[in-house]
Protein backbone atom coordinates (compact mmCIF):
# COMPACT_ATOMS: atom_id res chain seq x y z
CA UNK A 1 0.00 0.00 0.00
CA UNK A 2 1.19 3.81 -1.10
CA UNK A 3 2.78 5.69 2.05
CA UNK A 4 1.35 9.53 1.52
CA UNK A 5 4.97 10.63 2.12
CA UNK A 6 6.17 8.21 -1.13
CA UNK A 7 2.79 9.63 -3.38
CA UNK A 8 3.72 13.32 -2.49
CA UNK A 9 7.37 12.68 -3.84
CA UNK A 10 6.23 10.99 -6.81
CA UNK A 11 3.51 13.68 -7.52
CA UNK A 12 6.11 16.55 -7.08
CA UNK A 13 8.54 14.79 -9.61
CA UNK A 14 5.39 14.30 -12.30
CA UNK A 15 4.72 18.11 -11.75
CA UNK A 16 8.34 19.23 -12.21
CA UNK A 17 8.77 17.40 -15.22
CA UNK A 18 5.35 18.00 -16.86
CA UNK A 19 3.76 20.76 -15.53
CA UNK A 20 5.40 24.33 -14.34
CA UNK A 21 5.44 23.40 -10.32
CA UNK A 22 5.28 27.61 -9.37
CA UNK A 23 1.60 27.03 -11.10
CA UNK A 24 0.56 23.40 -10.09
CA UNK A 25 0.20 22.20 -6.68
CA UNK A 26 -0.67 18.73 -5.03
CA UNK A 27 -2.71 17.61 -2.46
CA UNK A 28 -4.96 15.10 -0.49
CA UNK A 29 -8.06 15.23 0.01
CA UNK A 30 -11.19 13.67 2.06
CA UNK A 31 -12.74 11.46 -1.48
CA UNK A 32 -14.46 8.53 -0.58
CA UNK A 33 -15.19 7.28 -3.92
CA UNK A 34 -13.08 9.20 -6.11
CA UNK A 35 -9.68 8.23 -6.60
CA UNK A 36 -8.02 11.56 -8.03
CA UNK A 37 -8.94 15.10 -9.30
CA UNK A 38 -7.54 17.98 -11.44
CA UNK A 39 -8.90 21.16 -9.97
CA UNK A 40 -8.33 23.40 -13.16
CA UNK A 41 -9.35 26.14 -10.88
CA UNK A 42 -6.99 26.36 -8.13
CA UNK A 43 -4.06 24.37 -10.06
CA UNK A 44 -4.10 21.12 -7.91
CA UNK A 45 -4.04 17.82 -7.96
CA UNK A 46 -5.25 15.93 -4.99
CA UNK A 47 -5.63 11.85 -4.22
CA UNK A 48 -8.02 10.73 -2.01
CA UNK A 49 -5.40 9.81 1.67
CA UNK A 50 -8.37 7.29 1.92
CA UNK A 51 -8.25 5.32 -1.05
CA UNK A 52 -4.54 6.14 -1.37
CA UNK A 53 -4.02 3.82 1.69
CA UNK A 54 -5.71 0.92 0.11
CA UNK A 55 -3.66 1.14 -3.64
CA UNK A 56 -0.80 -0.27 -4.24
CA UNK A 57 2.38 2.41 -5.92
CA UNK A 58 1.65 1.16 -9.52
CA UNK A 59 -2.39 2.05 -9.01
CA UNK A 60 -1.29 5.32 -7.43
CA UNK A 61 1.51 6.15 -10.02
CA UNK A 62 -1.31 5.52 -12.46
CA UNK A 63 -4.01 8.07 -10.80
CA UNK A 64 -1.00 10.37 -10.98
CA UNK A 65 -0.43 9.81 -14.39
CA UNK A 66 -4.44 10.33 -14.86
CA UNK A 67 -4.33 13.60 -13.50
CA UNK A 68 -1.43 14.96 -14.42
CA UNK A 69 -2.77 13.95 -18.17
CA UNK A 70 -5.81 16.07 -17.72
CA UNK A 71 -3.60 19.35 -16.54
CA UNK A 72 -1.77 19.07 -19.74
CA UNK A 73 -4.64 18.25 -22.10
CA UNK A 74 -6.71 20.86 -20.55
CA UNK A 75 -10.21 21.93 -18.59
CA UNK A 76 -12.55 21.63 -21.58
CA UNK A 77 -10.99 17.47 -23.17
CA UNK A 78 -12.20 15.98 -20.46
CA UNK A 79 -11.89 12.09 -21.03
CA UNK A 80 -11.69 12.97 -24.78
CA UNK A 81 -9.18 12.16 -27.58
CA UNK A 82 -6.92 15.06 -26.45
CA UNK A 83 -7.17 13.54 -22.95
CA UNK A 84 -6.43 9.71 -24.13
CA UNK A 85 -3.37 11.26 -26.46
CA UNK A 86 -1.37 12.86 -23.91
CA UNK A 87 -2.59 10.22 -21.59
CA UNK A 88 -0.74 7.95 -23.29
CA UNK A 89 2.16 9.98 -24.51
CA UNK A 90 3.34 10.34 -20.68
CA UNK A 91 2.63 6.80 -19.53
CA UNK A 92 -0.76 6.75 -18.65
CA UNK A 93 -2.09 2.99 -19.11
CA UNK A 94 -5.98 2.83 -17.35
CA UNK A 95 -9.21 3.38 -18.47
CA UNK A 96 -10.89 6.52 -18.20
CA UNK A 97 -12.44 5.82 -14.64
CA UNK A 98 -11.01 3.99 -11.52
CA UNK A 99 -12.76 0.51 -10.71
CA UNK A 100 -10.86 0.39 -7.80
CA UNK A 101 -11.59 -0.04 -3.81
CA UNK A 102 -13.80 2.50 -2.47
CA UNK A 103 -14.08 3.59 1.67
CA UNK A 104 -17.75 1.93 1.87
CA UNK A 105 -16.92 1.79 5.65
CA UNK A 106 -17.23 5.46 5.64
CA UNK A 107 -20.63 5.79 4.04
CA UNK A 108 -23.04 7.05 6.43
CA UNK A 109 -25.89 5.24 4.52
CA UNK A 110 -26.09 1.57 4.06
CA UNK A 111 -29.18 0.68 1.59
CA UNK A 112 -29.89 -3.32 1.63
CA UNK A 113 -32.21 -4.90 -1.04
CA UNK A 114 -34.84 -7.30 -0.49
CA UNK A 115 -32.45 -10.12 -2.29
CA UNK A 116 -30.24 -9.03 0.22
CA UNK A 117 -27.38 -6.71 -2.01
CA UNK A 118 -26.10 -3.93 -0.33
CA UNK A 119 -25.14 -0.44 -1.31
CA UNK A 120 -23.15 2.87 -0.18
CA UNK A 121 -23.72 6.37 0.05
CA UNK A 122 -21.88 9.21 1.43
CA UNK A 123 -24.99 11.57 1.02
CA UNK A 124 -28.23 11.35 2.17
CA UNK A 125 -30.23 9.21 -0.18
CA UNK A 126 -33.08 11.92 -1.50
CA UNK A 127 -35.66 9.54 -3.06
CA UNK A 128 -36.80 5.62 -3.12
CA UNK A 129 -34.58 3.88 -5.23
CA UNK A 130 -34.74 0.14 -6.69
CA UNK A 131 -31.31 -1.87 -6.57
CA UNK A 132 -29.67 -1.68 -9.63
CA UNK A 133 -28.21 -5.02 -9.74
CA UNK A 134 -31.87 -6.50 -9.36
CA UNK A 135 -33.68 -4.62 -12.05
CA UNK A 136 -32.52 -2.61 -14.74
CA UNK A 137 -35.00 0.44 -14.52
CA UNK A 138 -36.93 1.40 -11.44
CA UNK A 139 -39.05 -1.48 -9.80
CA UNK A 140 -40.81 -1.59 -6.64
CA UNK A 141 -40.33 -5.00 -5.64
CA UNK A 142 -36.48 -4.18 -5.66
CA UNK A 143 -36.64 -0.81 -2.89
CA UNK A 144 -33.52 -0.37 -1.22
CA UNK A 145 -34.39 0.11 2.28
CA UNK A 146 -31.48 2.77 4.10
CA UNK A 147 -30.01 3.04 7.25
CA UNK A 148 -28.21 6.07 8.67
CA UNK A 149 -25.10 4.59 10.68
CA UNK A 150 -22.54 6.71 12.61
CA UNK A 151 -19.17 7.66 11.22
CA UNK A 152 -17.14 8.60 13.96
CA UNK A 153 -13.56 10.43 13.32
CA UNK A 154 -11.49 7.27 14.87
CA UNK A 155 -13.36 5.33 11.93
CA UNK A 156 -11.68 7.97 9.97
CA UNK A 157 -8.47 7.68 10.99
CA UNK A 158 -8.73 3.92 10.86
CA UNK A 159 -9.10 3.95 6.90
CA UNK A 160 -7.01 6.99 6.58
CA UNK A 161 -4.13 4.56 7.91
CA UNK A 162 -5.84 1.16 6.02
CA UNK A 163 -2.86 -1.25 5.93
CA UNK A 164 -4.67 -3.20 2.40
CA UNK A 165 -5.87 -6.55 5.02
CA UNK A 166 -9.57 -6.40 5.42
CA UNK A 167 -10.82 -3.31 4.95
CA UNK A 168 -11.89 -1.75 8.75
CA UNK A 169 -15.43 -1.97 10.24
CA UNK A 170 -17.44 0.12 11.14
CA UNK A 171 -16.78 0.82 15.00
CA UNK A 172 -19.51 0.87 18.27
CA UNK A 173 -22.71 3.00 17.46
CA UNK A 174 -23.23 2.16 13.30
Amino acid sequence: MAELSRVTAWAQALIVLHLDPTVWTFGFDNAKRRAGLCNFTTKRITVSRYLAARYDDDEIHQILLHEVAHALAGARAGHGPKWRKVAEEIGYEGSRLHEGQTADELAPWVGTCPSGHVLYRHRRPSRATSCGKCSRSWDERFLLSWVHREVTPAMRRRAAAFDGSTPPEPGPGS
